[in-house]
């Protein structure tokens, strides 16, 4: 097992289908242009093998199959059902929740019962601003009946002042009306809120500002989570549960345990380190040549990760998987 000085190991492996996205949210793609597929994205079957091969070098327990928006990807409906048979403990998606409704059967059909979809605001002008692009009714629906199916769904809320703060509060009592539970994300130093510390400190919101925000209108206590969870857990007595991903305020890097694999075949450790290293290539190797290489280069993203706290990053979060 590749474990580091501070005990920390890969438990939690999060795979990019694809750059390809169809909103271009302002805090992920200040151009406005939407990131496409880029060309040398590896295949469904040369990802599977990856997982494949990271659970048996790693030891990988859970998945977590992100984008760009991997709804969109043709590679979903293989990648799904390859996955679905190496016996991980857990395998949930991550999705903005557009093509949920059309791709449930398919989610459901591979044995997927968790999802995260990102919403940030239950205004729907305010929606258009801020994803540029989809319909908040579709992800709405597409929502219900996921509920309805009988999956886990948790919210992912990115608080920007100045764009939706005033729909924190909104979104959390949807969250607790319908059953789901939210994910309250401070703002992350990531791509060009990275270059650009002036921006990202008009826009950010802290944890304390949004649990003085909740508290005006609940009353909340913290909840158990656990050791190597990104979130701080808060239940709402008698209604449900939110948390709050703290990235600034709460730093939690000492407890990280996950690993991200691109859609093009590169590993990174940290969000916080522009390190990558490659492995597309050791995918076409067999196992008895594949497994040591690559269990070398898990140790050299494992000491990508920092100490304490994320530090900001220039690599744009929806490239290596959210």
């Amino acid at each position: 097992m590749i474990v580091d000085r501070q005990g920390r190991r890969f438990r939690n492996l999060r795979v990019s289908l694809t750059a390809a996205c169809n909103y271009a949210c302002t805090y992920c793609v200040p151009d406005g242009k939407r990131l496409v597929a880029a060309q040398d994205e590896l295949s469904a079957d040369a990802l599977v093998r990856g997982v494949a091969y990271l659970i048996e070098a790693a030891g990988i327990e859970r998945l977590r199959i992100t984008g760009g928006e991997p709804l969109v990807s043709p590679k979903l409906d293989s990648f799904l059902h390859g996955v679905s048979r190496l016996g991980l403990r857990d395998i949930s998606l991550t999705s903005n929740g557009q093509l949920l409704s059309c791709k449930l059967p398919l989610l459901l059909d591979c044995g997927i019962r968790r999802l995260n979809v990102s919403l940030d605001t239950l205004d729907a002008d305010a929606f258009r601003r801020i994803a540029r692009g989809g319909d908040l009714a579709t992800v709405l629906k597409g929502l219900d009946e996921a509920r309805s199916a009988g999956l886990k769904v948790k919210l992912n809320m990115v608080p920007l002042r100045g764009q939706n703060l005033d729909q924190v509060v909104p979104l959390l009592d949807y969250c607790l009306e319908h059953g789901f539970e939210l994910r309250f994300i401070e703002l992350m130093r990531m791509g060009h809120l990275a270059r650009d510390p002036n921006g990202f400190s008009q826009q950010f919101v802290s944890m304390p500002e949004l649990l003085e925000l909740i508290g005006e209108g609940h009353s909340y206590v913290q909840a158990d989570a656990p050791v190597d969870a990104t979130a701080l857990r808060y239940e709402v007595p008698g209604r449900g549960f939110f948390g709050i991903i703290a990235n600034e305020s709460v730093p939690f890097c000492r407890t990280c345990s996950r690993l991200r694999l691109s859609s093009t075949g590169w590993l990174h450790g940290c969000l916080s380190s522009s390190n990558r290293h490659y492995v597309g290539d050791l995918l076409d190797k067999p196992r008895h040549q594949a497994l040591p290489a690559l269990q070398r280069l898990l140790v050299r993203a494992l000491a990508d990760k920092q100490e304490v706290a994320f530090s900001g990053g220039v690599t744009i979060m929806k490239i290596i998987g959210g």
